[in-house]
């Protein structure tokens, strides 16, 4: 009974710390954000730097992804931005693998 009760005590510890831990304790994966980059390569290119073929047919200027904010690019992703409409399924997880990914392009 001592050795459950003390192995219930220690889980309760581990999962309430664990629950505790700020949205962005958990380390984001770049490489599993390249996965979800391959949505956004058509327009912004393989390195983030913008496509001129998409940019000039759309009249837009694409700034350098890699010098955005972890702000403005949630922001972009969630709700769009200039002609940008937003991207769906790509959300948590997911964004915050992308956001690492794109900072890894600088």
């Amino acid at each position: 009974m001592k050795f459950k009760l003390r192995n219930l005590i220690s889980a309760g510890l581990i999962c309430g710390a664990a629950i505790s831990l700020p949205a962005g304790a958990f380390a984001a994966d770049a490489a599993a954000g390249a996965a979800v980059y391959a949505k956004c390569k058509s327009c912004h290119g393989p390195k983030g730097e913008g496509n001129p073929a998409i940019a000039k047919a759309m009249g837009v200027t694409i700034k350098p992804l890699a010098d955005a904010s972890d702000d403005a690019i949630k922001g972009a992703v969630a709700k769009g931005a200039g002609k940008m409409k937003p991207i769906a399924g790509v959300a948590g997880a997911d964004l915050d693998n992308l956001i690492a990914y794109i900072h890894s392009l600088k």
